[in-house]
């Protein structure tokens, strides 16, 4: 299962720049010809996040489609297929997009900081 190093590639990138800032959900892209399953990556990130800063974060996924282009005829299209054939029936594709790993959006939890000589805020600290 290659989705527990790639996740923990992931926390560990995240990790490294939020520090021990709490994170309240963390949203990738991970294009459909990626060869990553999202819900074996969902599984191994609860495993991987237990007792980090990111431990318990919401998890979601982008999943943007295959695209190639065929070098026989010049046909851009979209594909689910990880060896696509054109429509022309060429197999001499390149596949041009959908193979994507990207962190898009970490969203932390930020509490209050009201200043030393303010009264406490309702619903901070």
């Amino acid at each position: 299962m290659h989705e527990l190093s790639i996740t923990q590639s992931v926390v560990d990138a995240i990790a490294e720049k939020m520090g021990d800032v709490p994170v309240r959900r963390v949203r990738l892209v991970v294009g459909q010809l990626s060869g990553i399953v999202p819900d074996a990556m969902r599984f191994c990130f609860e495993l991987v996040t237990d007792g980090t800063p990111l431990e318990g974060a919401e998890l979601e996924f982008e999943r943007p489609r295959g695209s190639a282009a065929c070098r026989t005829c010049g046909h851009g299209f979209e594909t689910g297929e990880v060896m696509p054939l054109c429509p022309c029936g060429s197999a001499d594709v390149a596949v041009t997009g959908g193979t994507e790993l990207r962190i898009r959006e970490v969203e932390v939890l930020r509490t209050c900081a009201p200043p030393a000589d303010a009264p406490t805020t309702p619903g901070c600290g």
